[in-house]
């Protein structure tokens, strides 16, 4: 049993859409655990074919059978080959930029990291990229508020997003537009400063008009999650890009130290 990904090209005189290029040469670079497996390619009569292993389910279908959130035991196990996967992107030069619970496939019970489409390759130092990226929920601050510049920091922002969500079967912050979605994160983080985030008036989008929230934090969860897990959410989502936590460090986090 397989999985069929058909690409059809909206203008077939072009040749393959550059989407598909992108994540065909990006599961040929990962070969990871943690990485869903690109099996094949096949080019027959201008549709494009990528044919992969086939995922039992999404992330986000299996959150719906538990409406109370995961056991710690899957939080800490789905985190923890979440965070391998990302790592192994990061660690081939590659931005995912679109991590979100639909995206990521459960194989026999393994976390699999899918959906390369709007991958990136990076490089020192850091070009200016499109900042319509992420499905909202998931997107970082830095990209809402207008960067055009940014790092590895935005795949484990929406980590810390799927981490805090199978805790609870909910998004953490269910914006409906990019304003929205700011406000959503403000009232948990409370409103950045230049204090919490050094140079984040600078950024386009940032307005000082803002409303000042204070932060509520992540006590509600700390039921479910621990000390440690809510410590490891805090600097997954940590404002400041710079002090993000990187995958490769959160994997060696205290929350992870029974598996």
């Amino acid at each position: 049993m397989i999985a069929l990904k058909q690409t059809n090209s909206p203008h077939p005189e072009e040749g393959i859409p550059t989407t598909a290029l992108r994540e065909i040469s990006v599961l040929k670079t990962i070969q990871h655990e943690n990485v869903v497996a690109l099996l094949d390619v096949v080019n027959e009569e201008g549709k494009l074919f990528l044919i992969f292993e086939l995922g039992d389910l999404d992330l986000k279908k299996h959150m719906e059978g538990h409406p109370e959130g995961l056991p710690l035991s899957e939080i800490k196990r789905f985190t923890y080959e979440l965070l391998s996967g990302v790592d192994a992107c990061h660690a081939t030069r590659l931005l995912h930029r679109d991590l979100k619970p639909q995206n990521l496939l459960l194989c026999n019970g393994t976390l699999k990291v899918g959906d390369f489409g709007l991958v990136r390759a990076f490089s020192v130092p850091m070009r200016v990229y499109t900042h319509e990226v992420v499905t909202l929920w998931y997107r970082a601050p830095e990209i809402l508020l207008g960067s055009k510049h940014y790092t590895t920091s935005v795949d484990t922002w929406s980590v810390g997003a799927i981490l805090a969500e199978m805790a609870t079967s909910k998004p953490l912050f269910p914006g409906d537009s990019q304003i929205g979605e700011l406000f959503q994160i403000f009232q948990v983080l409370g409103t950045p400063t230049e204090a919490t985030w050094p140079g984040v008036s600078k950024l386009p989008d940032f307005k000082q008009t803002f409303p000042s929230f204070q932060p509520s934090g992540f006590d509600h969860l700390l039921p479910k999650i621990g000390a440690d897990g809510v410590d490891l959410l805090k600097k997954l989502l940590a404002y400041d890009p710079a002090e993000r936590i990187s995958a490769s460090r959160a994997l060696q986090h205290p929350f992870f130290a029974d598996m």
